[in-house]
């Protein structure tokens, strides 16, 4: 029988062993470093703006499984949206893995590929590996240029 977390299982996978969008960007915008000390996840994330949207990005570095899939499906959605698109994904996105009472059809529904990781929330510490290059995002939205840490 079909099983809806093997389909997540494999957009882990298949987003860990190819990543979308790894690689540095040139003309970014905004380069910020992420970091995770608790599982040794680093990364860069590259952002390039054309005014208030999102034209490109892209990340680069090393990390766990989850850390790279979250930063490669994360690439993927915020391609071409706004920066307010953005921070409202960042934002359901961190519902996603913290809430425990959200039905699972709205979070497919709102995160699409996204949700391949809501089985993170079953997992605390994992939900920094999954979170850092949104809390990285996040920064880069807010014009910041610190490097950004879990810790």
């Amino acid at each position: 029988m079909f099983d809806l977390k093997d389909l997540y299982q494999e957009v882990i996978v298949d987003h860990n062993r190819s990543p979308r969008n790894f690689g540095a960007l040139e003309d970014a915008d905004r380069v910020i470093e992420g970091y995770n000390p608790l599982c040794g996840d680093k990364l860069n994330l590259y952002v390039k703006f054309d005014d208030e949207r999102i034209s490109d990005v892209k990340f680069d570095g090393s990390g766990c499984a989850i850390s790279v899939a979250s930063a490669s499906l994360m690439t993927e959605a915020l391609k071409g949206k706004t920066k307010a698109d953005a921070e409202r994904i960042f934002n359901d996105f961190h519902e996603l893995l913290t809430a425990r009472d959200m039905p699972i059809a709205a979070e497919v529904e709102k995160l699409d590929k996204l949700a391949a990781l809501a089985g993170v929330r079953d997992y605390p510490t994992r939900i920094k590996c999954a979170t850092l290059c949104w809390h990285t995002l996040h920064s880069a939205l807010e014009g910041k240029d610190e490097p950004v840490t879990t810790e």
